[in-house]
This record gives structure tokens, C-alpha cells and sequence, in this order.
């Protein structure tokens, strides 16, 4: 989620400094993968290894705005550190999660759907598990269980969770190895499906660029706010991907296949990420549309649900009075009556001040609507939907669709920012995020306001976690080393040769 004032973290445009150093390992590799980017380079040595010090002191942290520092043992919470290692647990185990998402969504397109089932399977029996884990924590944020005892045992249960999705893929790891056959033959298909996806985002990058300048002009700010720098940060993965692909052919063409197909396995991180940002611009464009289009309908639905309720207030009213007339006449009191509406238990005046705040948010909404400012769809909606919610009796339809629209967006450009910035991102972001999309993913109209908040409370507490490490883009440097540690394609401690955990999990030592 993003204040006015507090603009998303965004990459900047690399100098042209490092451009020729690219350049010069292009003209060395066996395939020419250029960037049709010009103004696109990397971000500087210098800041590089600043930034990765910068991440090694601070990587620990799962909160935002730790100080990565263990506190006086006075001040240490009973359960600090089994908590510290529920919070780890959960980061570890997600970062392999989507790394071997990415990985085999590269296995499939070679393979096909048909010879990547049993992987597949074997991923989301790891997704359930480390959903039950993410559940377990946010029931453990929420106060559940209250016991210090049980929570504990909580704790302990959620590192259980974690470790037991990573055997999942730890069972089919060398199968899966052995279908890639990477180090045994099989790289170059493999380079091949790599520099293919990646030539088709190096062009969409420039198309999705044109598209948000068009967003920028039709609607307020606020409504691109979520996609901010998400081209900029494209290009800067897709510049990353260039040099490993590139080191890639030159290392298989020198004998050297292990080392091939670790460069492989992080370009192939650089551009599935790259996929991510462009994807979320197009995304965001139909979702903006598609918002626009149901404003209108939406308001005048809104508006038609106030009036409903008043009437059916108005007739309370006068029920309540002949009762009173009645129990006056008969010198004692009369039978309670019942109603069907929702809202009859309310007491009078906190309903007509629930109406009217609801009033004064239509009104405001249809004034900026008819003044010809620029607005923004989707927060239109939201603000319908939130002002109407506490007295909505759920007659008009509309307002169910533009909470799930307004859902949808919130968690779809949440999910972006963890996938793409997953080597700051901690424990709480991620773990809003799964509850998010749980509850949007029951398809109960009650559950689609609250993932909506928690969608936009896990963006902003990922902003706040990718602003705590460090802006890695802050100087020049090269290739793209910064952009692929934040996105947690390479590992801090080892950006040169790392490469993401996925099915073969997290290298030794």
C-alpha cells in the first residue's frame, strides 16, 4: 500500500557505464542477446558491495525497521528466538517455493505439462504445507493461542510445516535433475527456451513502457502508484539475465557444464522476475478498465442500497411507534416483534450515523466523478465499497464485484512486489499476503473486504522491509548484481556464482 506522499521503491535507470562492460561480454558469448534497451545498464561495483554488506548485517531481520542487532537479555522476550526462527523458516521456505515455481515453469515449456506432473504434484503438496505454516503464523500474530506454552508449540509447528514442504521437493529433486539433465547434455535446449523468453520481455518491456505513459495520462497517480518503476526494474533483470546467459554458452562451450548451469538457473530467476514486472503493468491496464467501466454502476448501486435502508428504517420507526401506542393502551408491555434485516439489531442513532458518513463518501465520490479531474477506478471503488459495508444488506450486487475487483488488484500487485523483491522481504509481509489469498480464494462475498486490507497492509510492510536493506540502485554499478540480490535471484553472500534454491533446495556450506 503506498501514501500519497510515499512513493513505491522503484529501480532507476542504470548509466550507461557498465552498458559497454555488457557489451564487451556479448561480443565473447556465442549468441548475441543485446538488449533492445539503449539507456539500460547496471548499478555500480562500488555500491554493490556496500549494499551486499549492508543486506549480510540486516538479513536476518523479518520485521520492518529492525536493527538486525540481539537486544539486552533484560529486554528478550521469553520467545524470541523460537520466534526469530519461525520468522526464517518461513522466508527460507517461500524463496524455494518460487524459485522452483520459476524453475519448472523453464522445465515445462521444454518438456511439456505432461512430463513436469509429477513435479508439479509435488509442489503444491509443498504449497499446502507451507500455507498451513503461514496460517498457523498469522493465527499466531492475531493472538492464537493465547498460552505462552501453546505458542510455543506454535512456533515449533510452524518450522515443522516449513521443513516438511522442503522434503516435498526434496523428494523429486534428482528425478527432476535428471529430466533438466543441465550438467549431462541437455543445456542448450534448455539456453535455448531461456533466450527465447527472454527476447520476447526484452520487447514487451518497451510496449509495457508506452502503456503505463498512456495509464499516467488517463488516471490520477495514485492508480499506477502499484507499478511504479515495475519497467525500469524489468529492464534492469533482463540486463542481469544478458551477462549469465551469455556467461552460460561461454561456460558450456569451454567444458565447464556445473558452471553453465548455475548461470543458467539465475538468468533463468533474472527473467521469470522480468515476466512479473512487465505482466503487472498489462495486468493492472485491464484491471483499470475493467474498474472504470463498473464505477458508475457501482455508485448508483451504492446510492440505491442507502435509500433501501432508509426506507426500511423509516418503517421500524413506525412499527416501534404503534408498539409504544399499543403498550401505552394496554398498561404493560408488548410482544417483541422480529425482522429479517441485518441491520434492525443496530441501534437507531449509530445507523443513521453509519448513513450518514456513507452519504457524505457517495457524495464526495460522484463530485470528483462529475468535476473531470483525473481519479483513479479502483480507489473509487474501494471507497464505495468501505463507506457502503457497514450497512450494506447485500441487495445490490454490484457492491460484492468491486470488492473482489478491488481484492483482486490489491493481492495480484502485492504477490508482484514479494516475488520481485524477495531478498529483503520478511515474515509479516508474506505472511498477510497468504492470508490475502486465502481469503479471496473462498469466494464468500464477506471475505473480499478483509483481503483487501491485508493485501495492502502486506505491500506496505514489504516497501517498508525493501526500504530498511537499502536502496541497491542508489549509484552505478554493474550488471544488474544489485536488482538480482533484491529479487533474491542471487545470494548476497555469493552474487557471483549463487543460484536460486529451488527443487535442489539451498547449496551446501
Amino acid at each position: 500500500m503506498t501514501s500519497g506522499t510515499d512513493a513505491p521503491v522503484a529501480i532507476k535507470e542504470p548509466t550507461p557505464a557498465a552498458s559497454a562492460a555488457v557489451a564487451q561480454e556479448d561480443e565473447r558469448s556465442t549468441v548475441d542477446l543485446v538488449l533492445p534497451l539503449a539507456a539500460v545498464a547496471a548499478a555500480g561495483a562500488v555500491a554493490g558491495y556496500g549494499y551486499i554488506r549492508r543486506v549480510r548485517r540486516t538479513r536476518d531481520r523479518t520485521t520492518p525497521g529492525g536493527t538486525g542487532n540481539p537486544p539486552p537479555r533484560t529486554s528478550s522476550p521469553p520467545l524470541a528466538a523460537p520466534d526469530e526462527q519461525a520468522c526464517a523458516a518461513l522466508v527460507a521456505a517461500d524463496n524455494r517455493m518460487r524459485a522452483a515455481r520459476a524453475e519448472l515453469g523453464f522445465a515445462e515449456a521444454l518438456f511439456g505439462a505432461e512430463a513436469g506432473s509429477e513435479f508439479r504434484r509435488a509442489v503444491r503438496e509443498a504449497e499446502n504445507e507451507l500455507a498451513a505454516a503461514f496460517r498457523m503464523r498469522q493465527r499466531y500474530d492475531e493472538g492464537v493461542p493465547a498460552e505462552a506454552a501453546a505458542r510455543g508449540h506454535a512456533l515449533a509447528g510452524i518450522v515443522g510445516r516449513c521443513e516438511e514442504a522442503g522434503r516435498r521437493l526434496d523428494a523429486v529433486a534428482d528425478d527432476f535433475q535428471r529430466l533438466r539433465g543441465l550438467e549431462h547434455g541437455g543445456l542448450g535446449e534448455a539456453l535455448g527456451v531461456a533466450e527465447g523468453r527472454f527476447r520476447e520481455l526484452a520487447g514487451r518491456a518497451g510496449a509495457s513502457e508506452a502503456v503505463l505513459v498512456g495509464l499516467r495520462t488517463r488516471y490520477a497517480p495514485t492508480a499506477t502508484a502499484s507499478v511504479t518503476g515495475n519497467v525500469e526494474q524489468a529492464k534492469d533483470r533482463l540486463v542481469f539475465a544478458t551477462a549469465l546467459l551469455n556467461e552460460a554458452r561461454q561456460s558450456a562451450d569451454s567444458g565447464r557444464p556445473e558452471r553453465a548451469a548455475r548461470h543458467l538457473r539465475a538468468a533463468e530467476g533474472a527473467v521469470d522476475q522480468a515476466a512479473v514486472l512487465v505482466e503487472g503493468v498489462d495486468r493492472l491496464a485491464a484491471q483499470l478498465r475493467t474498474a472504470e467501466q463498473r464505477v458508475p454502476a457501482t455508485l448508483t448501486g451504492a446510492e440505491t442500497e442507502l435509500s433501501w435502508i432508509r426506507e426500511q428504517e423509516q418503517k421500524r420507526e413506525r412499527q416501534r411507534g404503534r408498539e409504544r401506542g399499543q403498550e401505552r393502551a394496554a398498561g404493560g408491555a408488548a410482544p417483541a416483534r422480529q425482522t429479517t434485516h441485518d441491520l434492525a439489531a443496530t441501534p437507531p442513532g449509530e445507523l443513521h450515523s453509519r448513513l450518514a458518513h456513507a452519504d457524505a463518501v457517495l457524495a464526495s465520490v460522484r463530485q470528483e466523478l462529475t468535476g473531470g479531474q483525473l481519479h483513479d477506478p479502483v480507489g473509487v471503488l474501494r471507497r464505495i465499497v468501505r463507506a457502503t459495508a457497514p450497512v450494506a444488506s447485500g441487495r445490490a450486487g454490484v457492491l460484492p464485484a468491486a470488492a473482489l475487483l478491488t481484492a483482486r488488484v490489491a493481492v495480484a500487485a502485492a504477490a508482484d512486489f514479494v516475488a520481485t523483491h524477495r531478498g529483503a522481504v520478511g515474515a509479516a509481509a508474506r505472511t498477510r499476503l497468504t492470508e490475502a489469498e486465502r481469503l479471496l480464494a473462498t469466494g464468500d462475498p464477506a471475505d473480499r473486504p478483509p483481503a483487501d486490507t491485508l493485501a495492502l497492509e502486506a505491500r506496505e510492510l514489504a516497501e517498508l522491509d525493501v526500504r530498511a536493506h537499502g536502496n541497491p540502485y542508489a549509484g552505478p554499478g554493474a550488471a544488474g548484481v544489485g536488482g538480482a540480490v533484491l529479487g533474491g535471484i542471487v545470494p548476497a553472500e555469493d552474487p557471483g556464482s549463487g543460484t536460486p534454491a529451488g527443487f535442489a533446495g539451498p547449496a551446501p556450506g
